[in-house]
């Protein structure tokens, strides 16, 4: 193989392992060269909505380039939202239905949403927060999670999945292994859960069991360190979290993606191109980033 076509091979496998942002209403020329080169995903922000028709139209140009593109959104409803984002949501968020308790108002409010989505061309969603607000001073989850109570969570995660999934609309249960338990904003730096195996599996996996048991098809990894499974490395690089328990112990056989690789949790101390290899290494499939680094050369690193 001549060096050009190597080079051109390096870049379609690592374009296959990206879900890059991007700026503005219409697709950059550099994204559909992207996508034209490999790239299998991307992620819409608010930056790039407008309406659910003008959504449809730009998810429609990004997929000329490639008709199996995965585009991804990051909406929970309540105060996570980008669909609805000019005005505020439209739809409760996770604490308010946790608090109702009503798994058929939390399956009907994800199918609702998930019916917008799929009209706008959207195919997978970073929802439901599947974390238990155990710590009531934890700075990230808060009402984004249906509540303190695992069974509870468990509950509305199997909701939100059954109703999302079943509008044509890809779910994904996060931030694995849990990050209900922090004390600590992961967009800043990085939050450690030190608590036994045993106090994790009572407190922090059932929703995660419950989403895998409801056919979730896709679990995002969380910026923290659990040191009960790995002492060293955050859950996003431990191949140990990643692959000795989501996918050995509980079996999960679907699609793995980071949190925006670009937050301080793991760049602080392996920058944007370090956290990213060490990801793919630990068994990411799709490595977010753009969130708030949305350039090409980011991208290019």
């Amino acid at each position: 193989m001549s060096s050009s076509k190597h080079s051109s091979e390096l870049r379609r496998l690592a374009l296959s392992v990206l879900q890059p942002g991007f700026v503005g209403t219409e697709a950059p020329d550099w994204i559909l060269r992207d996508i034209g080169d490999g790239l299998a995903s991307v992620v819409l922000f608010s930056r790039n909505i407008v309406s659910t028709e003008q959504v449809a139209r730009l998810t429609a140009r990004l997929r000329a380039e490639n008709p199996d593109l995965i585009v991804a959104i990051d909406e929970e409803a309540g105060d996570v939202t980008r669909i609805e984002s000019a005005t505020g949501s439209s739809r409760p968020g996770n604490l308010a239905l946790g608090t109702v308790d009503d798994p058929a108002l939390t399956e009907a409010v994800a199918a609702d949403l998930g019916r917008q989505l799929h009209t706008a061309g959207v195919s997978l969603d970073y929802a439901p927060s599947a974390d238990v607000n155990s710590n009531p001073d934890n700075p990230i989850i808060g009402v984004r999670s249906f509540g303190s109570d695992p069974e509870v969570v468990a509950r509305h995660t199997t909701a939100w999945i059954r109703g999302l999934q079943s509008s044509g609309v890809a779910a994904c249960a996060k931030h694995f292994p849990g990050h209900g338990d922090v004390a600590v904003d992961s967009h800043h730096d990085l939050p450690a859960y030190p608590a036994g195996r045993d106090e994790i599996a009572a407190q922090a996996l059932p929703p995660f069991r419950a989403a895998l048991a409801a056919g979730v098809r896709t679990v995002m990894s969380g910026h923290l360190l659990v040191p009960a499974y790995d002492p060293d490395l955050p859950a996003t690089l431990s191949r140990r979290i990643l692959h000795g328990l989501l996918r050995e112990e509980l079996g999960f056989d679907g699609l793995v993606v980071s949190d925006a690789i670009e937050m301080g949790a793991v760049t602080r101390r392996y920058g944007i191109d370090g956290a990213t290899v060490k990801a793919v290494a630990a068994g990411v499939d799709a490595v977010c980033v753009g969130g708030e680094s949305a350039e090409e050369a980011t991208v290019a690193l």
